[in-house]
């Protein structure tokens, strides 16, 4: 297995090289999570089904996108398995769904709540609009790496791994 330094111990950008090339887009997560997910509209959709808002009035009010837009969001999410639709009917009105997320949508939390994180520490100039704290205690809560064991560790300590197939 070969193994590439991404970032130094003093967390500085290390440029280590691969001898077998470059990792493949289609074989890689991020690329292919990034084709998911990787737009604006589409992320503060899933940040409005993290925190509870599933309906697509509510989303649409809470995020300010456009219908037409929302609405193919929605349908690239449902066909991924991401979300589902559920139908309820308020008395009086016709049918309607609110979008749930699915097991892979509720996964997507910690990889959100950690873009949420860095940007709140690196493109914000003002106090962030939300936080994420423990239900018990109301302590802010972090995202955080850690090793087999559940230690945590820095970004330092990591290096990438290409696996067999590459």
């Amino acid at each position: 297995m070969v193994y590439a330094d991404v970032i130094s111990q003093d967390n500085e950008l290390h440029a280590g090289a691969l001898d077998s090339g470059p990792v493949d887009p289609d074989a890689c997560g991020l690329a292919r999570a990034a084709d998911l997910i990787g737009d604006r509209w589409t992320l503060l959709i899933l940040r409005e089904a993290l925190f509870g808002v599933t309906r697509f009035d509510a989303i649409q009010n809470d995020i300010g996108c456009p219908r037409t837009i929302l609405s193919g969001r929605l349908k690239r999410l449902v066909e991924a398995g991401v979300l589902m639709r559920r139908a309820y009917k308020e008395p009086g009105q016709r049918t309607r769904y609110q979008y749930v997320l699915t097991q892979k949508g509720v996964e997507l939390a910690l990889p959100m709540i950690a873009l949420m994180q860095w940007g709140e520490k690196h493109c914000l100039d003002c106090t962030p609009g939300a936080e994420i704290v423990e239900r018990a205690t109301g302590a802010p809560a972090r995202v955080s790496l850690v090793n087999h064991s559940g230690a945590p560790i820095s970004a330092g300590e990591t290096a990438l791994r290409k696996t067999e197939k590459f």
